[in-house]
């Protein structure tokens, strides 16, 4: 019997212990040197949060070593990790995914209209800056082979309206469920639906597409699949879809009690465009490279870590 009572009170002093702790990777970021990066799983979140660790590394001489969350599933999860201060920065947010999601406000098709409404947004309701883009906008486009659009003579979304229902549509899982953005929306905007739809994993939508096993996609306009396999994006000539511009965000508790920060994510704004970050995407997901490791190589090859990096920066 005593032994029994020995290992209750064990197991109570370990519950205890546990009960205090938050999930793995998601701690309290109150120290003021302690910078806490969010990522989503997908490389272009990832490699972007890379860059603005090496950065940080580099420009504070090592003296704040930001940690990366990596492979939260949704922005939302991102958001609510730096609300509930377990992280305090994230890698890449989107204008038009927090502008209707965290926001809940009306999609704004003008791109610098919703870039202004959501720094607005996330300044007032939140105590939060939502830095300006990196430079390029991550948006759905509808997407073909170059042989179907010749077969069908296709230049824009509409131009598939005669035709759609005898095409098979491919689509990542979140797209059939979105409220502003995704398929039902869709519809209702472009007033015509397809013979098929299938939700996959969005890399299998690409593989997909280019085997034969559907004849669109609903893809992301940075993905280095469509360069790769030479794919035409149809142009959105109802303009449904809102701008995805990319930036980076951070609570202003941080950069209030570092302020050096910045000046370092500001490095970025601008800097790499959507044909960039197609390159950079495929580099990981279709050469399989790490995200940290193209992160580094840009930033090498563009003398971010050069001493005279500030000079040969400001030429691109």
């Amino acid at each position: 019997m005593k032994h029994y009572q020995k290992y209750i009170v064990v197991l109570v002093l370990c519950l205890t212990v546990l009960s205090g702790c938050n999930l793995p990777g998601l701690k309290n970021a109150t120290a003021p040197d302690e910078v806490q990066i969010t990522a989503l799983a997908t490389s272009e979140s990832q490699i972007m949060s890379h860059m603005l660790r090496l950065l940080i590394e580099h420009d504070t001489h090592g003296k704040i070593k930001p940690t990366i969350i990596n492979n939260l599933g949704s922005s939302t999860i991102q958001h609510n990790a730096i609300v509930n201060g377990q992280a305090n920065m994230s890698g890449t947010r989107y204008t038009g995914t927090d502008l209707t999601g965290t926001l809940k406000m009306s999609p704004i098709t003008d791109s610098q209209k919703a870039m202004a409404a959501t720094q607005k947004g996330f300044k007032d309701k939140y105590q939060q800056t939502f830095f300006n883009s990196y430079g390029f906008d991550n948006t759905f486009a509808l997407m073909v082979t170059q042989e179907t659009a010749k077969k069908y003579n296709l230049e824009t979304v509409s131009d598939l309206e005669k035709y759609a229902k005898d095409l098979r549509l491919g689509m990542d899982t979140t797209w059939p469920n979105r409220e502003v953005d995704g398929y039902p929306a869709f519809q209702r905007k472009y007033g015509f639906k397809f013979g098929e739809n299938r939700p996959m994993q969005i890399g299998l939508v690409y593989d997909a597409l280019q085997s034969g096993s559907l004849d669109v996609a609903v893809g992301y306009s940075t993905d280095g699949r469509i360069a790769a396999y030479n794919l035409k994006v149809l142009k959105d000539d109802k303009h449904f879809f809102p701008p995805y511009d990319a930036s980076p965000l951070a609570s202003d508790k941080l950069l209030k009690e570092r302020p050096e920060l910045k000046p370092i994510i500001k490095k970025l704004e601008g800097k790499i465009s959507t044909k960039d970050m197609q390159r950079l995407n495929y580099q990981a997901d279709g050469e399989g490279k790490e995200p940290a490791i193209v992160a580094q190589k840009f930033l090498e090859q563009h003398h971010y870590f050069d001493d005279t990096k500030e000079a040969k920066n400001n030429e691109r």
